[in-house]
Formats: structure tokens, C-alpha cells, sequence
């Protein structure tokens, strides 16, 4: 056996308990329909760019509540296509919906891309929800005693009614939207998959929100806002594990249908290897993961992204 077969061997037989109430379904049923009241409003103005390969459109639309999030739209302009497969970009914590160019290789390979940003985070969009209190070190302290007002919840709805939006662009093809992004990012991708069955794939690298008891414990990444919280607030301790209980991946990735391409650094100190795997192997779907045994959190890099667009194009056969 390998050294890597042999890694992910012990890794696969990481199996928590699971977490959930008896009422997570019903949480995540009355987000989204709560979700879907507010009108989507989408919008989108075409810019001028050095990118001669591409259409680029500053957009926006209404994720949970009233907040506006903003995005680029990309499509290959030097394809005579009447709808293009869809790749919609999570990004990671603190960082934003990028630059157009940033975007190149998904464009080349033929698909369109949708990036959008996450509220309150190093971006244009804020954040209309209101919180019973304030925060401590991050936003992922924000709303611990109330699953209704946690932060991750309108998070996860801003990144479900993405796919709203790609979906009411006459270019994009409904049927081939895939959603793809790295740590907080990868870990959105996951949470969207489970939630809606409409994506047709998911790549997800170094992916966060996984095993969120493990991450508060050890402190690792955002997380270690949450045991910041703790240690001022000791007796809050179950009300927020209950909480973060509805936003963890490894509660949800049973529900997830579609194929799902991930990877892993297994020398990652901010989204540990072994606490992905808490929800890797929980997927019930078809699946094959990436190991990256000497990597930490940049994962595999631009090797790595090489794979994911072979697997795009297998997939969609472009």
C-alpha cells in the first residue's frame, strides 16, 4: 500500500456523531422558503476590461434578507455559444469576489463564471441582518445563541440564491451550474450542494465548516473566534455547540446528490484534513478527493487547479 493509500485509509474511518436536532430539516426548509420571499432583484451593468476572451458584467442581487451582493458575471466571448455551462466561485474568508482576470481558466476552458462576494467580509457588500449582540475577533461570533441569527445562515442563503441569479441570466445553461471554491469557499460549496439539488457538481478544496465542535475545541482558523467567546462565556458553551450544530457540513453531506471533487492538505493547520473527512465520508454521492500529503492550506495550488479542470471537462464534455 502507498503511503498516500495508506493516509487516506486512516482517514476514512473518521465518523463522528452526528450533531443534528431533530428539527434541522425544518430549519433549513423555513430558511430557504424565508429566503425566497425577498425579491431577487438581480442586476448587471457590462464593463470594459483588458480581457479580449470575455463579456464581464458587474452584478448584483438580493441574498437572505435585504442585503445586496455583488459579483462578476464572466462569459467566453470568443465562443458563438447560445447558453454556457456556469461555474460560481466561493471565495475564501476575508477575501472578496476578486478581479475578472482571476478568472481565465475557467473562461478558457468554455465556461462562464459567477463570483460572488460574501457579506461583511474584505468587499462592497454588507449586511442588513441584525444580531442580538456584537462579536468578538469575527464575524463567526456573531449570533452564537440563536441558530436564526448566526451569521452562517444568511452566509449559506446568499450562496444558495446564487444560483437564483445564474439561473436568471438567459446566457447560462440551468442544467450545468457548478459551484467551486477553496476553504470557507469549499466549505459553501459543500453546505449549497446538500441544500439544493440544482448544482450539477461541486469542487471543493480545503473546505471549511466541517466537524465545527473539533474546530472550536482546537481553535483552528475563524473558529477560534468562537472559543474566544467561549472563554469569556463558559456557560454558553452547549447553546452555541447547538447553534453551530445546523451550519456544520458533516450534518449535511448525506443529503448532498451530486458528484463531488475535493481536496485536502494533510498538513493543514487552519481546515484540518481529518475534520473534512467527518464530512466526506458521510457523502453518499459519487466522490474522489485529492490528497495533498505535504500541503497545508493552500492545498494543491495550480496543480490542483489543472484537476479540477480536467474534471470539469469530462464532465461537460467541452
Amino acid at each position: 500500500m502507498s503511503y498516500l493509500e495508506e493516509k487516506k485509509k486512516e482517514l476514512e474511518k473518521i465518523l463522528p456523531p452526528l450533531t443534528r436536532g431533530d428539527d434541522f430539516d425544518a430549519f433549513w426548509a423555513s430558511t430557504i422558503a424565508q429566503a425566497g420571499k425577498t425579491p431577487l432583484g438581480p442586476k448587471r451593468i457590462r464593463i470594459e476590461t483588458p480581457l479580449t476572451c470575455a463579456s464581464v458584467y458587474d452584478v448584483a442581487y438580493h441574498g437572505f434578507d435585504s442585503t445586496l451582493i455583488r459579483g462578476w458575471l464572466l462569459l467566453p466571448a470568443f465562443l458563438n455559444l447560445e447558453k454556457f455551462p456556469c461555474v460560481i466561485h466561493y471565495h475564501g474568508f476575508g477575501e472578496n469576489r476578486g478581479h475578472p482576470w482571476d478568472f481565465g481558466a475557467w473562461l478558457l476552458a468554455g465556461a462562464a463564471v459567477l463570483s460572488v462576494d460574501c457579506r461583511d467580509q474584505s468587499a462592497e457588500t454588507g449586511n442588513q441582518s441584525l444580531y442580538s449582540g456584537g462579536q468578538i475577533k469575527n464575524i463567526f461570533s456573531r449570533g452564537l445563541l440563536r441558530k436564526e441569527e448566526y451569521y452562517c445562515r444568511a452566509l449559506y442563503a446568499d450562496a444558495l440564491r446564487a444560483i437564483d441569479f445564474a439561473q436568471s441570466c438567459a446566457e447560462i445553461d440551468a442544467e450545468r451550474i457548478a459551484l467551486e471554491g477553496a476553504s470557507q469557499g469549499g466549505g459553501l460549496s459543500m453546505a449549497v450542494a446538500a441544500l439544493d439539488p440544482r448544482p450539477a457538481f461541486v469542487m471543493a478544496d480545503v473546505p471549511s465548516f466541517s466537524h465545527l465542535e473539533k474546530r472550536v475545541e482546537h481553535g483552528y482558523g475563524v473558529f477560534s473566534a468562537v472559543r474566544d467567546y467561549l472563554r469569556i462565556y463558559p456557560d454558553r458553551l452547549e447553546e452555541t455547540l447547538d447553534t453551530l450544530s445546523y451550519f456544520d457540513t458533516m450534518n449535511m453531506a448525506d443529503k448532498i446528490r451530486c458528484p463531488v471533487f475535493a481536496s485536502a492538505g494533510l498538513r493543514d493547520d487552519v481546515c484540518p484534513a481529518e475534520l473534512y473527512f467527518a464530512t466526506y465520508n458521510r457523502i453518499c454521492s459519487e466522490k474522489e478527493i485529492a490528497l495533498y500529503p505535504f500541503n497545508k492550506h493552500e492545498g494543491g495550488g495550480a496543480l490542483h487547479t489543472g484537476k479540477k479542470l480536467s474534471f470539469m471537462k469530462k464532465r461537460w464534455r467541452l
